[in-house]
């Protein structure tokens, strides 16, 4: 049986080897160079080759053929993925940057969250199940956040909202509040990805702590009088804050996955090849919560209007909606790529 097995894998390689060599040609000239490199027939080629490489890869994996060839073939898609995801439509590519970093922004990083979209509805339940469990029990009784945070945190939080933000804060400590939650941020968000190597149960602590404690806190300034006030001061930026926690938690939870159920692959190569995704994720979100570090620094503590406030928040949560689930559909590059990678989408 080993013997026809290795002597179909020969055959399978012999037969489709003259396709894998054009695709390795094409995007040993495209990368660092861009699409500016082909042919108009060359660039066409991109999207049905890379296509094929997929399918070789999948029945590889399926026909359990020997690891240098799965080997080989997941780095000649991973390459061409990079290729198709970094150059695309060429108004969006910067010069000098590999892969496009703007084209990365606005494109890779939303189809990387569809693709684990499982992944992101568990965290976004793992953590606004608790947020709003913390929310509810608190404002029914305040003394169950004094249970979950301590009160000597709680008390200048109440202080703080009850004043408001009427006079604004001066510019100095509106930079040095930007940089404090850039560091809060971005430490709880990696949390709760990293922890996703130990199965997916660290971004599942850490997105049920995160979520309870941010809804107790909410619900412990709202029932001693400021809720309005803390309202208002967070939807304007919790879309991007929020949203960059659960989407590094579902990356966490991706990465978790790929190690419990691997697949036809190995749980080195399912987790190698799930990295190059949720990597992605992850560098999006700590776009956001920079973004979001600035909007709560110098807006969200200004002294506009609570309507204004509230309404250029809704509108953001729109746009970020928005941004995630439409961003990156519509080119022909874009939709090669997203029909590819649903043989290797984990549900």
């Amino acid at each position: 049986m080993a013997l026809v097995s290795e002597l179909t894998e020969r055959a399978f390689a012999a037969r489709r080897q003259r396709d894998w060599d054009q695709l390795d040609a094409l995007v040993r000239t495209v990368q660092g160079r861009g699409l500016r490199r082909l042919m108009p027939e060359q660039i066409a080629q991109l999207s049905p080759l890379y296509r094929d490489v997929c399918a070789d890869l999948s029945r590889a994996q399926g026909s359990r053929y020997s690891a240098p060839l799965i080997d080989y073939l997941q780095g000649l898609t991973a390459a061409a993925h990079t290729v198709l995801y970094g150059y695309g439509r060429g108004r969006w590519v910067l010069p000098g940057v590999a892969g496009g970093g703007l084209r990365l922004a606005l494109d890779a990083f939303p189809r990387a969250v569809r693709r684990h979209w499982v992944a992101m509805v568990i965290a976004f339940l793992l953590f606004f199940v608790p947020f709003f469990f913390g929310l509810f029990a608190t404002l029914n009784d305040p003394s169950f956040a004094v249970r979950i945070v301590p009160e000597e945190m709680l008390r200048p939080l109440v202080q703080a909202y009850k004043e408001g933000f009427d006079s604004g804060r001066g510019a100095g400590l509106d930079a040095a509040m930007a940089g404090f939650y850039v560091n809060n941020n971005v430490g709880i968000a990696l949390r709760c990805f990293a922890t996703g190597f130990f199965f997916g149960v660290g971004s599942a602590f850490y997105l049920v702590e995160n979520g309870l404690v941010t809804g107790a806190i909410m619900g412990y300034v709202a029932a001693n009088g400021a809720g309005d006030n803390i309202l208002t001061f967070v939807v304007g930026h919790g879309s991007l804050e929020l949203g960059a926690i659960v989407l590094a938690g579902g990356a966490g939870l991706s990465l978790g996955w790929s190690i419990v159920a691997p697949g036809d692959r190995t749980r080195v190569a399912s987790l190698q090849a799930t990295a190059r995704s949720v990597v992605t994720i992850v560098l999006g979100a700590a776009v956001m919560l920079f973004m979001a570090a600035a909007v709560e620094g110098f807006w969200s503590s200004s002294s506009l209007p609570a309507l204004v406030k509230r309404s250029v928040g809704a509108l953001m949560f729109v746009l970020v909606m928005a941004y995630i689930v439409f961003a990156g559909r519509g080119s022909g590059a874009a939709a090669a790529a997203e029909r590819a990678e649903r043989a290797d989408r984990w549900t």
